[in-house]
């Protein structure tokens, strides 16, 4: 029984943590505080048990091991990635003590993943415990999903993504993974499965790691030309220097003779010109921002649909590490008329239901174009693009699932809608609602465990 959940801790963990990343292993030393198992995918990982005696800790063969006092962390761990608490909380005498140690020697950009019992099988573990199936030491503390939740935050934490799995503890061939693929779907059962994962960031608002010093504001155009001049003249002071990036798709209006006017008729302005190589909105945001020279990167829809008097809000929230992900929302403030059809605003609460639970962190609006991160954070999402491939046509996605994939932060910030003054929307109701489709089963193949 324990070597089945050690596979789906395996699972989880493989699927959480990139390849290279620093980790650290935190476990109770037992006869199996930290499976080998687990240890093994991770390159250079290490391993620290924590033991009330210490002399009762056993040794794991092959590496790096660090004996500690129980409840006492050493000072410093590392420039660390992840530290993974493996059974812990179950164990500590203190939950929030040791909450408390972990934040004091994690960095900004640390992630801390907790495994660990679900309270709602703490029946079913006492007896397989007594008839001899579970070898892992029975928990002292069961806490509810809520009472973690509330432990963690008082600990100095933010939750990024929780979830469960194992429904069907028995390794019955095939009949048993089908139980716990088919559940981990299911509504209100999902949340209720034998293991409890959570992944946990410093909730630390004046990251000094990292700059924020500039700014590249990307702007995608497609036959935007009576857009253009706005889309300057309405941009608000960032207080910060501030280059503006036109990535213009082949438009055949004249906007590219605009844009070259623009830049001619606002010198003390930094606007800068790039002509897409590629076909479609994403390929231009990923080509504007590989050409971006501003420490934060951010989107803003040529349209103008998005208010440029409203990005600043969104510069703040980047610079006070409120997220790492922001993400602009039209469906919070009522719309403008005609700024949005209702068979696409039925769609857009449709499909953030769909990627809310499929992601594990609340998003309410998959579409709006105004994203913000920095271009550090960027580039994680690059390194990792090959689990998802080139699969994005609006660019909306390769960020959100890419941030999703790297527990990074993503923060919903409410922005007003207007509609659109110059040109007609490119937005097809019926050949993007079936794109949409297309993204919800590629998420449901790369982002489930399962």
């Amino acid at each position: 029984m324990s070597s089945f959940f050690s596979g789906w801790d395996c699972k989880f963990l493989e699927f959480t943590i990139p390849k290279g990343s620093r980790v650290v292993f935190v476990g109770v030393g037992s006869n199996t505080a930290i499976d080998t198992e687990l240890v093994k995918p991770f390159a250079n990982a290490r391993v620290l048990l924590l033991e009330e005696d210490v002399r009762k800790a056993l040794l794991l063969e092959n590496f790096s091991q660090q004996f500690v006092a129980y409840d006492d962390l050493p000072d410093s761990l590392g420039d660390l990635d992840y530290i993974v608490l493996v059974d812990v909380l179950g164990q500590a005498n203190d939950i929030q003590d040791v909450l408390r140690q972990i934040n004091s020697v994690s960095q900004p950009y640390t992630r801390i993943v907790i495994l660990g019992n679900n309270w709602l099988w703490k029946g079913l573990h006492s007896v397989l415990d007594v008839v001899g199936w579970k070898s892992r030491r029975l928990d002292k503390n069961w806490l509810t999903q809520r009472q973690l939740d509330l432990v963690s935050v008082v600990s100095g934490f933010e939750i990024v993504r929780s979830q469960t799995l194992v429904f069907f503890p028995f390794n019955v061939p095939l009949f048993g993974r089908l139980l716990n693929f088919i559940a981990s779907w299911l509504p209100v059962i999902r949340n209720s499965g034998m293991r409890r994962y959570q992944v946990l960031r410093p909730a630390w608002k004046n990251p000094e790691f990292n700059s924020h010093d500039s700014l590249t504001i990307v702007i995608p155009t497609k036959n935007e030309r009576g857009n253009i001049e706005n889309a300057i003249k309405r941009l608000p002071d960032f207080g910060v220097p501030t280059e503006v990036l036109f990535v213009d798709g082949n438009s055949s209006d004249g906007t590219e003779t605009e844009i070259g006017r623009v830049i001619d008729a606002y010198p003390n302005m930094n606007i800068q010109f790039l002509r897409q190589t590629g076909i479609g909105k994403g390929n231009a945001v990923r080509e504007g921002f590989d050409r971006a020279k501003g420490d934060v990167l951010m989107i803003l829809d040529a349209d103008l649909t998005v208010p440029p008097e409203d990005l600043p809000k969104f510069f703040e929230a980047i610079k006070s590490n409120i997220g790492e992900l922001i993400n602009g929302s039209r469906l919070v403030y009522p719309l403008e008329q005609d700024s949005m059809r209702f068979l696409n605003f039925l769609a857009n609460h449709f499909f953030a239901s769909i990627f809310t639970f499929l992601l594990n962190q609340p998003i309410t609006d998959t579409l709006c174009g105004t994203k913000v991160l920095s271009r550090e954070n960027y580039r994680k999402i690059c390194a990792e693009r090959e689990f998802f491939g080139d699969f994005d046509p609006f660019g909306d996605f390769d960020l959100i699932f890419g941030a999703a994939k790297l527990n990074l932060k993503i923060i919903d910030l409410p922005i007003h809608y207007r509609s659109r003054q110059y040109g007609v929307t490119q937005i097809s109701r019926f050949r993007h609602g079936l794109l949409l489709l297309r993204m919800v089963l590629f998420a449901s193949r790369k982002l489930r465990i399962l």
